[in-house]
């Protein structure tokens, strides 16, 4: 995975998936877990911003970066962000990767690929 310090200089970083019942909302969530696991940031709860818990849209608020990773193009963690008052995060579509809702096995390499795609986005991600 990437270096820590390189990802986390300037603040916190967290991360929110997509949970759903397609395979892709499964590889959404396991890339998530897996960035937090690695250190490269932490996992919240995309269920509370949807929910409008005010711990948690307060927490995303605060974090100096946050990554939306969702499943599909129907991109319920976006709106649910979007919903919430957050406009200022990084999103991520498993789908726009070339992995196919439906079609695609939440293994190590499939994870993987999400995983790479968000280190890319975190580095870029500017503090609020």
């Amino acid at each position: 995975m990437g270096n820590i310090s390189e990802c986390l200089c300037g603040g916190s970083v967290l991360v929110f998936s997509c949970s759903g019942a397609a395979d892709v909302g499964e590889i959404a969530d396991k890339a998530a877990r897996r960035l937090a696991a690695g250190g490269l940031a932490g996992m919240s709860c995309m269920a509370g911003i949807g929910g409008h818990v005010n711990g948690l849209v307060e927490s995303a608020k605060g974090a100096s970066r946050c990554l939306v990773i969702d499943g599909c193009p129907l991109d319920c963690g976006r709106r649910s962000f979007e919903e919430a008052g957050l406009v200022e995060f990084e999103h991520l579509r498993v789908t726009d990767l070339g992995i196919r809702k439906g079609d695609s096995t939440p293994d190590d390499s499939t994870i993987r690929r999400v995983v790479d795609a968000a280190l890319g986005l975190i580095p870029q991600m500017g503090g609020r």
